[in-house]
């Protein structure tokens, strides 16, 4: 059927996007579904939770309606399942899941299978293997050996691979250790190879005994949880050291502050917190789930100002809509409905924040930006718990209510429907679609471009556009790679301020950070009272890859000029322009771009141009320019200067296009899946803009 946007302010891209993986297709694989009716079916399928609470039919339509104009305005969307499944069968509305993995064989492969069905229905979960006993450990009922925790996680990533995960991605998993336990260099070090446990993003858990032993430059004692006793005293320092540096080297781990997570656990009664969901910003109980949604701040901006009175209504809304997805769920186990119910978590966020401070001439990295998110979010969770309260008078409090919670800043005495309310998660998709920044992020780039098999995507930042023909932009216009680290610390910790769960951020690093940037950034997140931190150093994945394979089988002769073997392989595209086919020739070794030469139609007239470019791009490769460069330039030069009908322009992109699936190759964990696109780490997530794909 024919997308329309006459109801709704969509993009292309976001019409592209919906289409591919949210709206109703019919068996042939059709789409059958407009977004006007997509929002339709949501806002009626969530409004019917009122009817459990003593609302009438008409009560219930007045709520859809309101429910459908919150998201059809694109102020708020929640998470992907929700959207996806509300009103369908499958009804799986949530996104994150935590799991426990228990000390024993057939609690262990339990979880597995738990997790596969989760990983089936849509959902993301989270595990802490911190009760597993160490490698080497004694297991009783064998007089054998056991394995270690980081062996089980592989049973983990194969099983997860298995399974597609409510039929439009493969299943994500957070990996989480305590620092305390005895195999925490193994788990440390686990994915140093590239490619190791595809499936899982890691995670230590990092305890304030651990970080008082850091700062006295001391010892701390790792535990063996089967048997409670110290196994030996380990200098801090040496693990922090490793933790940083596999951070350095490829982004992984990332690093929770367990202590400070549990601190403010809402339920403490209820349990001890030891895991969050994929991306880090939700912790959990086990068996617990929670349902997110984002307020988008850029449709909070009215004449130079923000507009109060829009971002209260909107919360307000939609921490009702939030908690009407907690009955109109149907769980996955029954385990999860129980204590999911018990708790009624939602995760409120925002998205939009970045494209708010440039409508309002603020720069990110400046006090003012820092004082506006306090002010927002503070606005956000006072409005969000007065709704809850309101929701409590009307419903009842959620049944763990033991008379107070810790929200962060102090007991809340007052019955709330919802044990947790805030939460800054990663937008993902939902961001694409509503044409808005990711989260609390700064803006990744002005402009993005992508192919896919049918359609190449060109978008850029509606904000810059009008500013692109400039001589130079105003001094509040930066991009994630200008901004330095420590103000991505300063900003996530004014968003957690008032946030109740977690913040998901990435902070994003140039090739050329150090370790000791790595070392600073972790250590100032604790300082500013962070309850996790992730970040990634841009390229560095991939350089490994590319270091080590530079020279490979490249002979030298001739005083040490480098010739190529006989036998090379070689990737092959095909670019039509006026003048016929050019056919472009892509020799590689072990995926290493070596050689580069063009095949012009008869009546081709940019010959000597084309041999011309070729030669140049041929010294540059083999003398170690990166493919990202390279990449970079031939778009540069197709997006942003002459005729884009040249064929000689088209010649460019077609080497480029070459080149990326070239690079996919070696760095397949940050190339799209679906559509090829490249993949962003934001927010402690890799995403595609193009077809808003979602490693999490």
């Amino acid at each position: 059927m024919q997308l329309t946007q006459h109801e709704i302010n969509l993009s292309d891209n976001a019409l592209k996007i919906l289409k591919k993986r949210y709206l109703k297709k019919d068996d042939s694989g059709s789409v059958i579904e407009s977004p006007e009716e997509m929002f339709r079916r949501v806002a009626d399928n969530i409004a019917r939770a009122d009817l459990l609470y003593g609302a009438t039919d008409e009560d219930m339509r007045k709520i859809s309606d309101q429910f459908y104009d919150l998201m059809a305005s694109l102020r708020f969307l929640p998470n992907s399942p929700t959207l996806m499944n509300a009103g369908k069968k499958l009804q799986q509305l949530s996104a994150c899941f935590v799991l426990p993995v228990e000390d024993s064989m057939p609690e262990i492969f339990e979880a597995v299978k738990q997790s596969a069905i989760i990983h089936q229905s849509g959902g993301g979960t989270g595990f802490s293997f911190s009760r597993l006993r160490p490698k080497d450990d004694m297991v009783s009922s064998t007089q054998g050996r056991a394995s270690g925790p980081v062996s089980f996680m592989e049973v983990f990533d194969t099983a997860t691979n298995t399974v597609k995960q409510g039929g439009t991605r493969r299943g994500a998993n957070m990996g989480i250790l305590r620092v305390d336990h005895p195999d925490i260099m193994e788990f440390v070090t686990c994915k140093k190879e590239e490619g190791s446990f595809p499936n899982f993003n890691l995670s230590v858990a990092i305890t304030d005994m651990f970080m008082e032993a850091l700062r006295n430059n001391a010892n701390y004692p790792p535990v063996n949880p089967r048997t409670g006793q110290t196994v030996r005293e380990v200098f801090a320092k040496e693990v922090f050291d490793k933790i940083v540096e596999m951070s350095w080297s490829n982004g992984e781990p990332g690093i929770i502050f367990i202590d400070r997570i549990n601190e403010f656990n809402p339920t403490p009664v209820s349990g001890e917190i030891e895991a969050t969901n994929p991306c880090g910003e939700q912790p959990l109980l086990p068996y617990e789930s929670c349902n997110l949604g984002s307020v988008n701040l850029s449709c909070m901006v009215s004449d130079g100002d923000v507009n109060m009175d829009l971002l209260e209504e909107t919360v307000k809304t939609a921490v009702h809509f939030l908690d009407n997805v907690i009955d109109m769920n149907k769980y996955p186990l029954p385990e999860i409905e129980q204590v999911t119910k018990l708790n009624r978590k939602i995760g409120l966020g925002v998205m939009g924040w970045a494209d708010m401070l440039l409508k309002l001439h603020i720069k990110y990295s400046s006090d003012e930006g820092l004082k506006l998110a306090e002010k927002v979010m503070h606005l956000i969770r006072e409005k969000a718990y007065q709704a809850s309260m309101e929701l409590a008078e009307k419903r009842g409090a959620f049944p763990n209510w033991k008379g107070s919670i810790h929200n962060g800043n102090g007991k809340v005495h007052r019955k709330v429907r919802n044990a947790a309310i805030t939460t800054i998660a990663p937008t993902g998709s939902i961001s694409l679609i509503a044409g808005c920044s990711s989260g609390i992020e700064p803006v990744f780039s002005w402009q993005h471009k992508s192919d896919q098999a049918d359609m190449e995507l060109l978008w850029e930042h509606p904000i810059w556009a009008k500013y692109k023909n400039e001589e130079y932009l105003p001094e509040y216009f930066v991009k994630a790679d200008q901004i330095s680290p420590e103000w991505h610390v300063k900003m996530q910790a004014a968003f957690q301020k008032y946030t109740d769960n977690a913040v998901s951020k990435t902070v994003n690093l140039p090739n050329k950070a150090t370790i000791e940037d790595v070392q600073k950034i972790y250590l100032f997140a604790y300082e500013l009272g962070c309850k996790g931190i992730t970040v990634y150093r841009d390229g560095s994945r991939k350089e490994q890859v590319l270091t080590t394979a530079d020279n490979h089988g490249t002979k030298r002769s001739n005083g040490g000029k480098k010739t190529l073997p006989e036998v090379i392989d070689e990737k092959r595209v095909v670019v039509k322009t006026k003048e016929g086919k050019y056919y472009i020739h892509l020799s590689h070794i072990d995926g290493v771009p070596k050689e580069i030469f063009v095949t012009v139609p008869p009546i081709g007239k940019s010959r000597a141009w084309v041999e011309c470019i070729s030669r140049l791009i041929s010294i540059a490769m083999r003398a170690g320019v990166s493919c990202e460069d390279l990449i970079n330039q031939l778009y540069k030069s197709y997006l942003q200067y002459g005729d884009v009908t040249s064929p000689l322009l088209h010649i460019n992109k077609g080497i480029a296009k070459a080149l990326e699936a070239l690079n996919r190759k070696p760095n397949y964990e940050v190339s799209c899946l679906d559509c090829g696109g490249t993949m962003v780490m934001e927010e402690g997530c890799l995403k595609c803009y193009s077809c808003g794909a979602s490693a999490c």
